[in-house]
């Protein structure tokens, strides 16, 4: 969505900063021994609290409906994790929290990875190149800049670095809906695509893997893992288009 007025904004900051107050107490939960489970129902525990529904709930996707309030995805699970009662959580993990909430019909979509105790150098090495690639690509949400500036950015970014970036899960714009325009891919060309309006309300997100890109989709039908089984992290902000884009 585009910001039409400056209600509108405060509004969204609102919403913005509460799915990242929710966010930061799902990260301070997080320790070895815990379920994925556990977090997710103090996820919907935190949307009680703070009045507002999960943005996940309910999704629907090839016929299936999402039954929780976040995505955990550990390790060789990119992304779309169901939260499971079958694994705690370890010392030496990679955990990505994928989760946004519903405020006033306006909706977020925030993620992050953290890594638990003490984990391998190239593990830490993933982390910090999965988060720079998104902001550097933050850096460029500027209005006239297209979404193939982005793209390129946090794909190069990866790629210098030894790693690589999914390619068919996207970035995308937010506001009323959880996905709207435009498109944000991880990989791209310079001057390609379509071009930021100032006030645009977008998701820049990325999943960078320490090896292969290619995927596949678990029997549950929404967990993402890689196919030779090397970790991946995915980092997601939120940003309002501006000559200083602004992270919400």
């Amino acid at each position: 969505m585009i910001i039409k007025s400056p209600n509108e904004l405060i509004a969204y900051k609102k919403a913005a900063k509460i799915s990242t107050q929710i966010m930061a107490q799902l990260r301070d939960a997080m320790k070895p021994g815990l379920y994925p489970i556990e977090l997710d129902r103090l996820a919907d525990k935190l949307c009680k609290k703070y009045q507002v529904k999960s943005a996940f709930r309910g999704v629907t996707h090839n016929q299936l409906t999402y039954n929780f309030n976040s995505c955990i995805s550990v390790n060789d699970e990119i992304l779309h994790g169901i939260p499971n009662d079958q694994r705690a959580i370890r010392g030496g993990d990679l955990v990505k929290i994928d989760f946004g909430i519903i405020y006033k019909g306006l909706y977020t979509d925030h993620c992050f990875t953290v890594g638990i105790g003490k984990i391998a150098k190239k593990d830490q090495r993933l982390l910090e190149i999965g988060r720079q690639a998104v902001l550097n690509a933050v850096e460029l949400a500027k209005p006239g800049n297209r979404t193939g500036d982005l793209g390129y950015v946090m794909h190069n970014t990866a790629y210098r670095a030894g790693f690589d970036t999914l390619k068919q899960y996207i970035g995308h714009g937010i506001g009323h809906s959880l996905h709207e325009s435009p498109e944000i891919p991880a990989y791209g060309q310079p001057n390609i695509g379509e071009e930021l309006k100032k006030n645009m309300i977008i998701c820049v997100e990325c999943q960078v893997v320490a090896g292969s890109d290619l995927v596949y989709i678990e029997n549950n039908g929404w967990t993402v893992k890689t196919t030779d089984g090397e970790k991946g992290v995915m980092f997601e902000y939120m940003v309002r288009v501006d000559k200083k884009p602004e992270i919400l």
